[in-house]
């Protein structure tokens, strides 16, 4: 049987693998075979594998992952993401905090198809807890807090793309699902008031639970950098906040933010409610719905409803600062 007949490598057509064994030669100076391939959970607009790469010349394994960009709706809007996702792990190589390297692109699909990143392979796996710890909360607002800090003594390959909002502000609605439309009202006219100054620095733009690694209980990595731009620190608090919420409550996403602003490095201007609101208009016009990545990664016990819920509490919440 010969190597590419082995039924794990066949996930991948001839072509990519053939594609990723020419670039990991060009990395390693060896020849090399793509010994297996394993599908990774957690995503849901690319295709994401894992792969066992053998240096046939030292018998080593090198670990990697290689995403294919598969939404058509985003690659439409955005064609150029896999010169994004280079240029953001570029620019994310000298944080202090874990990222994958780099390794190849197929920026365009030209080789395999589709446009293509191959990156290394960071130890540890996600977790989701069902009751959220201190301990838990504690490392995602101390991870986040190191990647902001002092960015510019050691970025070297700054990022081109700035900040955008998904949403036209300026189109905004009251969403039809709400409970609670005074307070999405007075969230609205907010964000569409005067923006606070900030620091432009690095964001992931992603920062979630579910881009978080851990390993014997203490965060190893983050990944998924695509979305990675200059712009303003409160957008990652925001959005991981948003995500705290709808897994377990504002409560949590509280803890977060007070565990992230008590760590050094945080950036002040974070705590300005104007970034929770500005990443929470990012649900709409809605309704909301459960985020497929979190039950693939066996989170249970989240309903359409409940977020709704919880998403009103939370803009509840954010107008009390005010």
């Amino acid at each position: 049987m010969g190597i590419h007949d082995i039924p794990e490598i066949k996930i991948l057509p001839q072509p990519v693998l053939a594609w990723v064994e020419e670039q990991a030669a060009k990395r390693s100076g060896q020849q090399t075979r793509v010994k297996r391939v394993s599908p990774l959970q957690g995503g849901i607009s690319s295709a994401v594998y894992g792969l066992d790469i053998l240096l046939v010349d030292t018998g080593e394994h090198l670990p990697c992952v290689l995403r294919q960009f598969t939404d058509e709706d985003w690659l439409k809007a955005e064609p150029d993401l896999a010169e994004h996702e280079t240029a953001a792990l570029r620019a994310a190589k000298p944080i202090r905090i874990p990222s994958p390297e780099w390794i190849a692109a197929d920026l365009h699909g030209e080789c395999c198809g589709l446009p293509t990143v191959l990156m290394s392979c960071l130890p540890g796996k996600v977790i989701l807890p069902a009751t959220p710890s201190q301990n838990w909360i504690r490392g995602l607002a101390v991870t986040l807090a190191t990647m902001h800090d002092n960015q510019s003594s050691y970025v070297s390959e700054p990022i081109d793309r700035r900040y955008f909002t998904y949403n036209r502000i300026e189109d905004l609605q009251i969403p039809e699902w709400t409970s609670n439309p005074t307070a999405w009202a007075k969230v609205i006219a907010h964000v569409q008031g005067s923006v606070p100054s900030y620091t432009p620095r690095l964001i992931h733009r992603d920062y979630h639970p579910a881009n978080v690694l851990w390993l014997d209980d203490h965060v190893i990595g983050v990944v998924d950098w695509v979305n990675a731009c200059q712009g303003p620190a409160g957008i990652d608090t925001g959005h991981c906040r948003l995500n705290l919420v709808q897994l377990y409550g504002t409560e949590t996403a509280d803890a977060f933010m007070e565990s992230y602003l008590a760590a050094p490095g945080s950036v002040i201007e974070a705590a300005d409610p104007y970034w929770d609101m500005l990443t929470l208009i990012e649900v709409l016009p809605g309704p909301p719905g459960v985020y497929k990545g979190w039950e693939d990664l066996g989170f249970q016990g989240l309903t359409d409803e409940l977020l709704g819920v919880r998403l009103d509490e939370y803009a509840e919440s954010l107008v009390k600062k005010l």
